[in-house]
């Protein structure tokens, strides 16, 4: 399993990738699921990757084979971020409709973001079947994945306005929350920070499964859960409870 976030705030973009592809009783697997093209002069792309890892790898071997052919259709030569994540959506059908027999899935998804010059940044999530969506006001942020347990952290914390720092540690505390709920998203975790207008993947952080940071991270998150869960009103187990609020107000 895989989980991978992106988060687009007014001051940028920020991603954030495990790297654990298997995690059998005595065989795990690591695969980095974050790519990154551009030559930091006209655009900077980066591509989250999740699912089938034969299909992820055959796309971005594709997608690398394109640019370096100078093909009509490559990820260097995409007007805009919207076309380029068409692109991938087509590149991915491909990939999987080599390999359909069986009842085998070999679906994948992706995250396409970065930013084109002269354009705002942006990113799309691009589903098995090709089509995409990207984010809103509302949602300033996609997931692929094992999404579910790093998801609440982000509906609170995360807005438009939020810095590049905030979406970064947001983006963390959201991986530590799936880590400790499924064993089959684990380190080495990527973390890309991009500044608006910027070209630049200067920002790209690698965390190992070592690291002290993540631990401090984890347990720190830990402590303050608690703390919170101990300061909330206790239950009201009778009708006094109603009675009082309505006196107090």
């Amino acid at each position: 399993m895989t989980y991978c976030v992106a988060i687009s705030v007014d001051a940028g973009l920020c991603f954030v990738s495990d790297s654990r592809t298997n995690a059998g009783v005595d065989n795990v697997s690591t695969y980095s699921k974050m790519h990154i093209f551009g030559d930091g002069t006209d655009r900077r792309i980066v591509i989250l990757s999740a699912g089938n890892l034969a299909t992820t790898q055959g796309v971005i071997t594709h997608i690398k084979k394109d640019i370096k052919l100078g093909n009509s259709e490559n990820l260097y030569k995409m007007p805009h971020l919207e076309e380029a994540a068409d692109y991938v959506g087509e590149v991915s059908v491909n990939q999987q409709g080599k390999h359909t027999s069986g009842g085998a899935n070999y679906e994948a998804s992706f995250i396409l973001g970065g930013q084109i010059a002269g354009q705002k940044p942006n990113t799309y999530l691009i589903y098995p079947q090709g089509n995409h969506i990207t984010t809103s006001t509302d949602t300033p942020f996609l997931q692929i994945g094992e999404s579910k347990y790093g998801k609440p952290i982000l509906d609170r914390i995360i807005a438009p306005e939020s810095s590049l720092e905030t979406a970064a540690l947001c983006g963390l505390v959201s991986m530590d929350s799936t880590i400790k709920s499924n064993l089959t998203v684990g380190p080495p975790i990527e973390v890309l920070i991009y500044e608006r207008d910027s070209m630049s993947s200067e920002r790209h952080y690698r965390f190992e499964e070592s690291s002290e940071y993540l631990r401090e991270i984890s347990r720190s998150w830990d402590t303050r859960l608690k703390e919170a869960f101990a300061s909330m009103p206790p239950i009201a187990w009778s009708a006094n409870w109603d009675d009082a609020e309505r006196q107090r107000r």
